[in-house]
């Protein structure tokens, strides 16, 4: 359950386009959220989202999104790095 979450967000992160970068977000002064697995984050648009690095461990991902309100937030989060083999 709790990878199906990760690609999830992953995944909708993915297809999103960028209209900004995060640091036009954190010169808001825009606090950065933890998720949580209970969390249930109001994502309408996402602005922007980290790059993956190329290692085989979890690392600190960040998401700039706003929800239906138009509130911008900034959420991090724990995703697996792309620098895993498969074989």
């Amino acid at each position: 359950m709790k990878a199906l979450v990760v690609l999830a967000l992953s995944s909708l992160c993915a297809t999103a386009m960028a209209d900004e970068t995060p640091t036009d977000a954190a010169s808001h002064n825009v606090p950065v959220e933890q998720y949580t697995y209970s969390s249930h984050p109001d994502i309408k648009k996402v602005i922007s989202m980290s790059e993956v690095p190329d290692v085989c461990e979890v690392v600190p991902a960040r998401m700039v999104y706003e929800d239906s309100q138009g509130t911008r937030h900034i959420m991090e989060y724990r995703i697996m790095g792309n620098g895993c083999s498969h074989g």
